[in-house]
């Protein structure tokens, strides 16, 4: 897989101004939308690099982003305190929602009809998850408060997401935790505690069988979505931003990126500041190689959900597009048949 990891020439679109802090392939995996902090949302061809267009109205850090099932409607989140849904292919914003503080995450409830939205905790807030409903053929007297706000979390909420089915909320946090809501109730189902310090993101698999934490006491940990039971944790050697797992069954990799805080930078090399992205094969249970090439931390990283290209973003405002090369997609199988001393089948 080494050999392979050094034949993929990446594309490096260079559309921002500012470091990026969310990329996000659509559900057929042809765009990609990315944010950063230069308060313009963007939408490219993920093939190509090609951008397709903006989105303009928001007048700060634009922190998140969520498009929805049939990639006709986009949900941002920003620190200019709102949040807005956007159509997709012309750019227009529809609506607009006020917050006491800035937006640090939404996301789209299947089905479109509820989202959530994820408040900072600045500004005399505490850190919130609202839920609301979502009106798309009635946003002209939309109501303006949330149907439902989930408190609990004790430091800044860095990540929620829906689970499966929109049966419970999951969210992860600088006090360490990772918790599970219930979304009609509000109340807390499940905790866990098994990451020491703030926890970056959290990424479902393609299936929602399984999630993935990144974190900055430089682990990466996998689970089980139904039992929340801990299968593999990884030690990267660098404070982790973001962690993606790979769709493809015959391909059992998770990628993780991040590296030296982004303050301390600019005194050190692009070697020492590790800003690589590792991939780890979580069948056997090690770490496979590195694709390096940001020139600061690597702060997003997204797998396209047909698997065969990945995406990452990095502080130095470069989003790179990696189509990952046909040695990749045969390494796990001529692995696991060494492993286990059997013929490499041949390809029809």
């Amino acid at each position: 897989l080494a050999a392979a990891m050094g034949k993929i020439r990446p594309i490096m679109v260079k559309g921002h101004e500012r470091a990026l802090t969310m990329i996000k392939y659509n559900r057929e995996g042809d765009l990609l939308f990315s944010c950063s902090k230069d308060h313009v949302p963007s939408c490219w061809y993920s093939e190509n690099g090609e951008r397709v267009g903006t989105y303009h109205g928001h007048c700060g850090t634009v922190w998140c982003l969520d498009v929805n099932f049939d990639s006709t409607k986009l949900l941002t989140g920003s620190a200019d305190n709102m949040c807005k849904l956007w159509e997709v292919s012309t750019g227009e914003c529809l609506h607009s929602w006020k917050h006491t503080a800035p937006v640090r995450c939404v996301g789209f409830a299947l089905g479109d009809k509820k989202f959530l939205t994820v408040l900072d905790n600045i500004m005399g807030n505490v850190p919130t998850v609202f839920v609301w409903d979502l009106e798309l053929d009635n946003l002209a007297e939309h109501p303006d408060c949330p149907l439902l706000t989930i408190l609990g979390h004790t430091g800044k909420i860095g990540r929620a997401l829906w689970g499966p089915l929109n049966e419970c909320i999951f969210s992860v946090s600088d006090d360490t935790t990772l918790r599970v809501w219930n979304p009609t109730t509000g109340e807390q189902e499940h905790i866990i505690e098994c990451h020491n310090k703030k926890i970056t993101d959290v990424q479902f698999s393609w299936d929602q069988t399984l999630f993935v934490t990144s974190c900055t006491d430089q682990f990466v940990r996998l689970f089980r979505t139904k039992t929340l039971e801990l299968l593999h944790a990884f030690n990267s050697e660098r404070p982790l931003n973001s962690a993606s797992i790979s769709p493809l069954p015959h391909c059992p990799y998770f990628i993780a990126g991040g590296g030296q805080d982004a303050m301390s930078v600019t005194t050190t090399s692009a070697q020492q500041g590790k800003f690589e992205t590792i991939f780890f094969d979580y069948a056997f249970g090690d770490e496979l190689g590195c694709i390096a090439g940001h020139f600061g931390p690597v702060n997003t990283l997204s797998f396209a959900p047909h698997g065969r290209s990945y995406t990452s973003g990095g502080e130095d405002g470069y989003i790179r597009i990696h189509h990952l090369p046909e040695d990749y997609f045969d390494a796990f199988e001529k692995k696991a048949s060494e492993a286990y001393g059997r013929e490499l089948s041949s390809k029809k």
